[in-house]
């Protein structure tokens, strides 16, 4: 099985949230913290987190094997992190 990365997350978000969230990766990793991203993810709440924030995105149209990279994505990039995505 291939590691989830937040590269791979990244390009995720910038071919298939993008449009519907109506903003950039910038905005979503960074509406949570590194510990609250983990938090969300370990409950198994990221889905449901990212329609939260893109109410437009479709979660039932996400492949599953995607959530991983863009958790890893948003994780990398959260407010607390001194990294700036590029999307």
């Amino acid at each position: 099985m291939l590691e989830a990365s937040a590269t791979k997350g990244q390009k995720i978000f910038k071919s298939h949230f993008r449009k519907a969230c109506r903003f950039s990766g910038v905005k979503f990793s960074r509406s949570h913290t590194q510990d609250e991203w983990e938090e969300i993810y370990k409950k198994g709440k990221f889905p449901q987190e990212a329609k939260k924030l893109c109410p437009r995105l479709d979660i039932k149209k996400v492949n599953k094997s995607w959530w991983k990279n863009v958790y890893e994505f948003s994780y990398e990039y959260a407010s607390d992190s001194s990294h700036i995505p590029s999307c």
